[in-house]
């Protein structure tokens, strides 16, 4: 009887997590090689350890016929039990050598029968972990439409309030694959920061469930079909990763390798995913982007600093006793209080730092200390007063929250023109800006801030989105205000 013809008909579902790829593929090597020697291990442990070794199984020897030939040419034979293959990683943990003797005992004899994905996930979020700012993040708030009889977002001009859902989390992962399933297939793992009070979903995509023929194996390692979201503990806020890298040219046409549609397609189907009935949910922007996570949870994270930046940091981060708000004289610290104070500091800093050079003269740290206490005492009292009254925290060595980049477009034309509705009202079309800055680097708020103190800049006439008080990385500027633009 003759064998009938196997028929591949398209699904829905999701990539399974023991979908392996082939050990032999190049960019595998690349993937491992981002993670150090001691990384690897880690990982390698992990998979081996008693509670785990069923989901990631070594090449074992099953058969000395059928191994002999094909161990005589690999230079990792395969193994007979898991205890020699622990004994085997536990000896590369004793001995000094490369993360490369690793990669290749991984690939080339235990896991030579294929990495899965779920190893290929663990890998980037362990990646993650190592390196906080290897990705760009974009931080997104969460509210509520619609409920308790309130106005709906979509019939009424009313502003949401922000809210933090109560998720569980098979239900939220089905609900999620059900919104992206019809338009592409993926892979989802779900994961707990082992740094930050976070916990992260990876979303790898293939390609459309529909697509024929099946995709290389290089699809399922390649960055740009990722995108990640990161989900704070107790927040109204999430964060998404921003794709540094627009996919593959040769197939820009699928949905799967424009990295731009893949995350706008994410960000929808996060707060449908959420959402119950008479229960729903939507997300806004923010106009917050930074590499650092670390950033992100201190202006967008469960603490106070989210709404406290700025001049008002001083408080948030407990510097000063007191509050702004509380009319009791004794609980608050006029500006000149804190300038005093800070000056008696910096005279015991200063007389510290004389100390140590005394001792040490030619030690770094006192060099560079001696020059940044010259620095400081240089800076007149009244522009010093302005600087810490405007900025708080904000750019100096307590501040957190570091942003690497501030995207600044102006709708002023360059000659002043008359409103021709009479209202000043902001224009209409806030998409073509007549001038755009962009400043960079490690800490833009730091960097204003260091203007400020050579005198480049009037600190008492900068605005408040300049100063870190808004907490924003893009700003539409009309006639020297901030604008807003859905919702940020």
């Amino acid at each position: 009887m003759a064998r009938s013809k196997s028929i591949r008909a398209p699904t829905t579902a999701s990539l399974p997590s023991n979908l392996r790829i082939p050990s032999t593929t190049p960019s595998l090597v690349k993937s491992f090689s981002k993670l150090s020697r001691q990384a690897l291990l880690d990982l390698a442990f992990y998979w081996l350890d008693d509670h785990n070794v069923q989901s990631f199984p070594p090449f074992l020897t099953k058969d000395e016929v059928d191994t002999m030939e094909e161990d005589e040419l690999s230079p990792y034979p395969a193994e007979r039990t898991i205890d020699d293959v622990r004994n085997a990683y536990q000896e590369l943990q004793v001995r000094r050598g490369g993360k490369r003797e690793v990669i290749d005992r991984i690939l080339e004899g235990d896991w030579r029968h294929g990495i899965s994905l779920r190893q290929l996930a663990m890998l980037d979020l362990r990646y993650m972990d190592d390196h906080p700012s290897s990705l760009r993040w974009s931080a997104l708030e969460l509210f509520r439409i619609g409920a308790d009889g309130g106005p709906s977002l979509e019939t009424s001009q009313a502003e949401p309030t922000a809210c933090v859902p109560r998720v569980h989390t098979s239900t939220f992962l089905n609900n999620l694959q059900q919104q992206i399933s019809p338009l592409v297939k993926a892979h989802y793992y779900l994961s707990r920061s082992n740094a930050l009070p976070v916990t992260f979903l990876r979303i790898l995509v293939s390609n459309s469930p529909y697509k024929h023929p099946r995709q290389l194996p290089e699809t399922l390692i390649d960055s740009s079909r990722v995108v990640y979201v990161a989900f704070p503990d107790s927040c109204p806020f999430i964060y998404t990763s921003i794709p540094s890298s627009p996919g593959s040219k040769a197939d820009a046409s699928a949905v799967a390798t424009d990295a731009r549609s893949l995350q706008r397609i994410v960000r929808d189907a996060i707060p449908k995913a959420l959402s119950a009935p008479q229960n729903r949910f939507s997300l806004k922007a923010t106009n917050l982007t930074a590499k650092s996570l670390q950033a992100l949870l201190a202006l967008r994270g469960p603490g106070r600093s989210n709404r406290a930046n700025g001049a008002f940091s001083i408080f948030a981060d407990a510097v000063l006793e007191g509050s702004p708000l509380d009319p009791r004289p004794s609980s608050t610290v006029s500006p000149e209080e804190y300038m005093n104070k800070g000056d008696d500091q910096g005279k015991e800093n200063r007389q510290g730092n004389d100390q140590d050079l005394n001792e040490s003269p030619s030690s770094p740290q006192n060099t560079k200390r001696a020059r940044n206490s010259n620095a400081d005492s240089q800076i007149p009292k009244k522009r010093k007063l302005a600087i810490d009254s405007r900025f708080g925290t904000a750019g100096s060595s307590l501040s957190s929250a570091p942003l690497d980049r501030l995207d600044i477009r102006l709708l002023d034309k360059p000659e002043p023109q008359d409103d021709t509705t009479g209202t000043g009202n902001t224009p209409t079309d806030l998409s073509e800006p007549s001038l755009s800055l962009t400043f960079a680097g490690s800490d833009i708020i730091s960097g204003i801030r260091k203007l400020a103190e050579l005198g480049i800049v009037d600190p008492e006439r900068m605005p408040s989105w300049m100063t870190g008080e808004e907490a924003v990385s893009v700003a539409v500027i009309h006639r020297g205000i901030r604008v807003t633009k859905n919702g940020g």
